[in-house]
């Protein structure tokens, strides 16, 4: 039986600014109109050949509400949610999961598939070959690394050296990880045809992962293991102890294992395999038009070529130009050259060093209950979008600094107004003010729109003092 593994992260800081810390690029619709990274990721799973047993996510704490939302999105039900209270890198991560099937799957030796939750594969049925064969060779105790066939001298990926040939042409001892190249070394080993790109995938049973942890990396396997002794359920959550697993080393499984075990192997993949980790990236794995370019949304493209446009608020048009990208978001737009792209990471460092909000989140922000943007600002006033999923409700709460006016546009508000509780529809509107504990709730079976007028001495989203809430954030 395999138990899917998604580590869902990363923060793609690469791909700014659509991919920021708070929503990043395993979260976006990226190659596909109707299913984000993760989701695509989890869809490639859905017809293949044997048994697989529901996934385990671990990712961000952060990104809890989005990951479980994505989830109910493709009518995924029993899924683990893991949350990280820190980025450990992989090995961690990975340890996590492990001791969750160890625990779901008790005196089973279950293969764990371990899948980053931003890759792009072309091609399906080669895909689930090399899973196969990869399971094969997980049942004959040994830990699987994919190794993807060079399509050129890549210096942004990591290489493999290939062992001996263990069986037909596409399954070899492991010889050892290699580091990101230069390009003349990249070019030579793309040429000796000895090295493959190294994947980030990763498939062996539960208990080898676990005995070669604790042989090459007994504190992680020890600190690790503390934090899930001392783990909580928060609705479909599981929160690790945070003080435990903060002393774990910093490691990646590569690093950590797979450099060390005399057990590894690689399974060669062929299958149009992309990590989506840059700009260029993206345009390669998209559908182009006549002119080469890769066109999301509102925009009209004259005498320009082989570039990557996104619009996702308003109307972009280029003229004459080649090999730029160019991305508008609602608080931002990037213009670079594709050449260029790895170079974003300055512009990055930047925002950093600024302490820019837009390296942080977009002007649309995710809420478990729904959404909200920030149509407006102004000294002592924001006005908001507010949209409430069907039957979801937000917290009751109350504001020290400010007074809200709420008029609905889509659909009908249950309003708590202090000791009130009332309906608001259609062209309606309610006060409340400073200082009023209130919650609204959208009763409905379709969502509830409003736009929210906010006025007051400080406008902050710490101005909340949360009384009750159903998704346990007080």
């Amino acid at each position: 039986m395999i138990v899917p593994v998604i580590l869902a992260g990363g923060s793609g800081t690469r791909l700014w600014p659509l991919s920021r810390q708070s929503y990043p690029k395993q979260f976006l619709h990226l190659v596909d109109p109707q299913y984000t990274m993760l989701q695509l990721t989890l869809k490639r799973l859905e017809n293949f050949p044997k048994p697989v047993l529901p996934p385990i996510i671990v990712c961000n704490e952060n990104h809890r509400f989005i990951v479980a939302e994505q989830l109910r999105q493709i009518n995924i039900e029993q899924a683990s949610i893991i949350l990280e209270p820190c980025a450990k890198n992989t090995a961690p991560a990975i340890t996590l999961a492990a001791l969750q099937a160890q625990e779901l799957y008790p005196n089973q030796n279950v293969s764990l598939l371990v899948l980053s939750a931003d890759h792009y594969i072309a091609d399906l049925s080669a895909f689930q070959h090399s899973i196969l064969l990869a399971k094969q060779q997980a049942q004959l105790e040994h830990l699987v690394v994919f190794g993807v066939t060079p399509t050129e001298p890549h210096t942004g990926y990591g290489y493999i050296k290939l062992g001996q040939l263990i069986t037909e042409k596409s399954v070899y001892k492991l010889d050892k990880f290699v580091e990101k190249p230069n390009l003349q070394t990249a070019e030579h080993y793309v040429s000796s045809k000895k090295y493959l790109w190294n994947s980030g995938m990763f498939m062996f049973q539960t208990s080898l992962f676990l005995k070669e942890l604790q042989h090459f990396q007994a504190d992680i396997y020890k600190y690790c293991l503390n934090a899930w002794q001392h783990k909580t359920i928060d609705l479909d959550f599981t929160r690790v102890g945070l003080q435990e697993f903060q002393q774990s080393p910093e490691n990646s499984i590569d690093y950590a294992i797979m450099e060390h075990t005399t057990q590894g192997v690689v399974v060669c993949l062929d299958a149009g395999w992309n990590d989506l980790g840059s700009w260029p990236s993206l345009w390669q794995s998209n559908q182009k038009d006549q002119n080469q370019n890769v066109i999301f949304g509102d925009v009209i493209a004259e005498q320009s070529q082989r570039n990557y446009i996104y619009s996702s608020s308003r109307l972009v048009t280029v003229l004459g130009i080649e090999n730029l990208i160019v991305v508008e978001t609602k608080d931002a737009v990037l213009v670079a050259h594709q050449e260029k792209s790895q170079e974003i990471k300055k512009i990055v460092e930047q925002l950093k060093n600024e302490q820019r909000i837009e390296l942080l989140q977009h002007r649309e922000i995710i809420r478990p209950w729904g959404k909200y943007d920030c149509i407006d600002i102004g000294e002592r006033y924001q006005v908001k979008r507010i949209t409430v999923n069907a039957k979801a409700k937000l917290s009751l709460q109350l504001h020290h600094h400010r007074a809200e006016h709420w008029v609905v546009v889509k659909g009908t508000a249950k309003v708590t107004n202090g000791e009130d509780q009332y309906y608001v529809t259609e062209n309606e509107s309610t006060f409340i003010p400073l200082g009023t504990v209130h919650s609204l709730e959208n009763p409905g079976c379709i969502p509830l729109e409003l736009i929210e007028i906010q006025s007051g001495s400080y406008l902050g989203e710490d101005d909340i003092v949360r009384l009750k809430d159903e998704y346990g954030r007080i």
